[in-house]
């Protein structure tokens, strides 16, 4: 495993951190969970990423489970405030400093820690003055609760305007969690040369495409039975991968992937960690055997030319407009 400084801090993350959002308490059984997380630390992987939302609670209780006994200053702790959690009521959501102070006391118990590493705003909150939200991570800094202060989702814009208020209060936004892949690259316009600029790395989510880049769905074929793709929870996330001309193209990136050895998935995560600006890839996984595969893909460097050719077989299909790095125009509670 590789480690990768988290932004301009001083806090080292694994390059591959595992992230149980659509699995822990939903999609895998907690025994099941639980030996793919001790597979994952077999494997070198030291950082884990949750959020309350997921599973409304129940995932920050399954991965508490599978981390505890493990050595807690070996480990760092990422999870997330924002989305509607518990009865989902009126204050149940956001970032109130009120939501906020009442998730991280929930969280810490959920995942059997006093402090979680990293604590990030999981998307803007408009709703909210940005100085409430600021004050209230600041304080929990202050507190101990909360060690780094990160975001998910905000726009370049939103970004410079955190980080103003964090530094006026004495403590730094480290990091932004976005989605990219080599299809998906909304942030590499301006959230990224802002984010060099002011200091955050990106920790990447879904940089396989919700599965596409593994190259598993075949053009004019229906999706494989309990595949995300046939889930029709998750459509409007991966619908925009899913039509032919997309999927024929990612078949034409498996030559390039076995010219180096690479399985697709190791691929498409060795592509998004060649970005500098890229501190880690959130990996899932259901079984012990895919993060042990997973794992594969940290420390692979693509040549330039490879790169390049990427570019030119993906083109016309990569996804490129900034203006669709967004958060909910209102609370969704």
């Amino acid at each position: 495993m590789e480690f990768r400084y988290l932004g301009n801090s001083g806090l080292k993350v694994s390059e591959l951190i595992y992230g149980n959002w659509l699995t822990h308490a939903a999609q895998v059984q907690d025994d099941q969970a639980i030996k793919t997380v001790h597979a994952a630390l077999e494997g070198g992987i030291t950082t884990y990423d949750t959020a309350d939302a997921y599973a409304n609670q129940a995932a920050e209780v399954v991965l508490g489970n599978a981390l505890k006994g493990q050595r807690r200053e070996g480990l760092e702790i990422l999870t997330k405030v924002y989305w509607p959690v518990g009865e989902k009521g009126p204050n149940d959501c956001g970032l109130s400093r009120k939501h906020i102070f009442e998730s991280i006391n929930g969280s810490l118990k959920r995942l059997q820690t006093d402090y979680v590493d990293l604590y990030q705003a999981h998307r803007f909150d408009y709703e909210t003055p940005l100085e409430e939200t600021m004050q209230a991570f600041s304080d929990l800094v202050k507190m101990g609760k909360v060690l780094y202060v990160g975001v998910s989702e905000w726009s370049a814009e939103q970004i410079r305007d955190g980080q103003a208020l964090a530094s006026q209060m004495g403590f730094k936004l480290v990091s932004n969690q976005p989605q990219y892949s080599m299809l998906w690259r909304v942030i590499e316009e301006k959230v990224i040369p802002t984010s060099i600029e002011l200091g955050l790395g990106q920790i990447v989510w879904s940089p396989m495409a919700q599965g596409v880049l593994t190259g598993k769905y075949l053009p004019g074929q229906p999706a494989p039975e309990g595949s995300r793709a046939a889930d029709p929870s998750m459509a409007s996330i991966i619908e925009r991968f899913m039509a032919d001309e997309v999927l024929t193209k990612v078949q034409n990136l498996k030559p390039l992937a076995e010219d180096l050895g690479l399985t697709m998935a190791q691929f498409a995560l060795a592509w998004v960690l060649q970005n500098s600006n890229v501190s880690a890839a959130i990996v899932g996984a259901s079984r012990p055997d895919q993060i042990e595969s997973n794992i594969a893909a940290a420390g692979k460097k693509i040549p330039s030319e490879v790169m390049a050719k990427v570019d030119e077989v993906l083109a016309g299909s990569i996804i490129t407009d900034p203006t669709l790095t967004k958060s909910p125009d209102t609370r969704p509670c």
